[in-house]
């Protein structure tokens, strides 16, 4: 079965071909990451414009990268939400008129059940059950995986988001976006002991986040500094913030793992990607003969892949999606 699925949520427009939910036959991604640098983060009204602009091609490439004609493919998904409404409008409204123009099935799909699917199409993918840890720019939650498209939530944020707080950071500094991978950067010529960011374990017995008070407290301390900052003090903050961030994020999903009695731990989002976080959490892992299991880092960031991976099953249950159905915003159901 040959899915051809498209996400828009946010600033990246992507199509991809996924065959029997596993293999991956295209995946094109088309980045406005230059554009939105410009303004330090993303620009609602500019990313939709932008998606309208890509959304063919970037089809029509995926379907060539696949070597396969339309009349090939047997299904279309499309990220339904959460995100940015009129960005995910344009990916939605294309895949339910080109499943409609084909009479082919079409699926709306939800964007966090696509990053937990991301997983199971690396090389080595991780057995069921799971425990995995899904942070991006829009999301930290942690989840019990315990079949194919079968999630329990565990634990989620309750303000910011891990990559939000990032984001917000770099603009502090004036480092532009996206925040985490410059962050990331400078984080490994800065010193972390330099700081001492607090840490919002909240309850450390407990899987839910807030990373609002790192920020505040990087604001402040940016204000307290006055004068310019050195490059070896942007470096300090970006390691003690990084630090912080990570000390969390590491407690958290290893101890649900222990709680879960799971031997087994993914990261999956756009955050997965930050080579502190991986090498931190790595280490931990093996000290505890906790597996670790990452995406490819091509599926790290927002695909489309991940978005017919996860179709898969749906349609294999009979699922589709009425093509009166709508985007939503902000995240309204567990992945089930």
């Amino acid at each position: 079965m040959r899915i051809l699925g498209i996400e828009t949520s946010c600033d990246e427009t992507a199509a991809a071909v996924v065959e029997d939910g596993r293999r991956i036959l295209s995946s094109v991604v088309s980045s406005q990451v230059d554009i939105h640098h410009l303004y330090g983060g993303v620009v609602p009204e500019l990313a939709s414009r932008k998606h309208i602009e890509a959304i063919v091609p970037v089809v029509e490439q995926a379907l060539i990268d696949a070597g396969l004609k339309p009349a090939q493919i047997d299904a279309v998904a499309a990220t339904q939400g959460p995100g940015l409404v009129g960005a995910l409008l344009v990916g939605f409204s294309f895949a339910k008129a080109l499943a409609y123009a084909r009479n082919l099935p079409f699926l709306g799909v939800d964007h966090l059940e696509g990053h937990l699917s991301s997983v199971l199409l690396s090389d080595e993918p991780p057995d069921f059950p799971f425990v995995a840890l899904l942070a991006s720019g829009g999301h930290t939650a942690i989840y019990h995986v315990k079949a194919e498209g079968h999630h329990d939530l565990l634990g989620q944020t309750r303000d910011d988001a891990a990559g939000e707080a990032y984001d917000k950071v770099a603009k502090m500094l004036g480092l532009g976006y996206p925040g985490g991978r410059v962050i990331d950067r400078l984080a490994r010529s800065g010193n972390p002991d330099h700081i001492a960011f607090p840490r919002p374990y909240l309850d450390k017995q407990k899987f839910d986040f807030s990373f609002s008070g790192i920020k505040t407290a990087v604001s402040r301390h940016i204000q307290t500094a006055g004068a310019a900052l050195t490059q070896a003090q942007q470096a300090d903050i970006a390691a003690a913030f990084q630090a912080a961030v990570v000390d969390v994020l590491t407690h958290k999903v290893l101890h649900a793992a222990e709680v879960k009695h799971c031997q087994r731990v993914a990261i999956v989002g756009g955050v997965a990607a930050n080579q502190g976080l991986r090498e931190r959490l790595l280490g931990e892992a093996t000290g505890r003969s906790i597996a670790l299991h990452l995406p490819p880092a091509a599926l790290c960031g927002d695909n489309a892949a991940m978005i017919a991976a996860a179709a898969h099953r749906h349609f294999l249950q009979g699922a589709q999606s009425s093509l009166q159905d709508d985007v939503y915003s902000r995240h309204r159901r567990t992945p089930v």
